[in-house]
């Protein structure tokens, strides 16, 4: 099973299964927030000290799983002549796990420009690993991103010298453009309606929103919201004026159902596709975009989340 999902920055990933019910919220968002905080406390293990130094790059270790951080600081982007900053959904990353055998498990999601696309391509899949998806997020994003999904077993240590020179032509030349960083939303109202907490980032407010309920497992090692296996919404702009686009996860059943939601509510659908490869169950990933009031926009998001876990679970015949 191989898998990539997105998250440019650390997340407070609630599971579906915790969706809160009205008048829960404050009580479910401690918890949540509790258990991100113990998770927090980990040390970063040897290995993974050995991963960033060898990167060069910062990461976190929460919830078992390295996440190294690979944000597109360097391309300012605008969607439909919408600022959009970084964290909004140009945040690459791979991330690490410990599989049963000792191994690791790696996954990522690398942010490219079109003229990178092949040369990336090529040193990943030279230094044996597999390419899982390409594809885009946005429609009229200024300049145009692609995402491609990668997936590699092995040593930590030698994970990260083979995706070293993939990682090095990521903004190869390139420097750091300024990004909008004052916030105008208000988040804590987008939580109550979305009914899960988020994080505030410069000018972004995401919330994420693990799919732990699938149990998806590869060589032993659970796969969770920080391996990408994960629905995210990400706001910014005002609370008159905003934009949303994000990521929803889900089981094969459920994919009408979103649809159907995402549309009715006015959001644009703009991409259905896998990031993994043999993975059981499969799982079908959506990215959508919108501009409106946020708290309009907040309301179609929880429209399409409400649609998760309701429509029966993984198709048991085989084709």
């Amino acid at each position: 099973m191989q898998r990539i999902g997105r998250d440019d920055e650390p997340e407070i990933a609630a599971s579906l299964g915790d969706h809160v019910k009205p008048g829960t919220f404050a009580l479910a968002a401690v918890t949540i927030l509790a258990s991100a905080a113990a998770s927090a406390a980990q040390e970063t293990p040897a290995e993974y000290q050995q991963v960033l130094t060898a990167l060069g790059k910062t990461g976190d270790f929460k919830d078992n799983v390295l996440k190294v951080n690979l944000p597109r600081n360097d391309v300012k982007v605008t969607v439909a002549g919408f600022d959009t900053p970084t964290p909004f959904g140009f945040g690459g990353w791979i991330a690490f796990t410990k599989a049963s055998d000792g191994g690791q498990v790696m996954m990522g999601d690398l942010v490219l420009l079109e003229n990178e696309v092949n040369p990336v391509m090529s040193a990943v899949l030279d230094n044996g690993f597999d390419v899982t998806a390409l594809h885009n997020h946005f429609f009229q994003d200024e300049p145009h991103m692609f995402f491609m999904h990668v997936h590699g077993h092995g040593a930590a240590a030698d994970l990260a010298r083979r995706i070293k020179p993939a990682i090095d032509l990521i903004g190869k030349g390139r420097s750091a453009v300024p990004q909008t960083s004052a916030s105008q939303l208000d988040g804590a109202k987008l939580a109550r309606i979305v009914g899960h907490p988020g994080e505030q980032t410069g000018a972004v407010y995401k919330i994420t929103i693990g799919r732990d309920d699938l149990k998806m497992t590869e060589m032993g090692a659970p796969i969770n919201a920080r391996m990408g296996l994960n629905t995210w919404a990400a706001f910014t702009g005002s609370n008159e004026k905003a934009a949303i686009a994000g990521d929803v996860a889900m089981l094969e059943s459920e994919v009408t159902p979103v649809l159907k939601a995402l549309r009715q509510h006015g959001l644009e659908v703009v991409a259905i596709h896998h990031h993994m490869t043999t993975e059981r169950p499969m799982v079908i990933f959506l990215h959508y975009w919108g501009t409106g009031p946020a708290e309009t926009l907040a309301s179609g998001f929880t429209a399409a989340l409400n649609e998760l876990g309701k429509h029966g679970g993984p198709p048991t015949n085989s084709k």
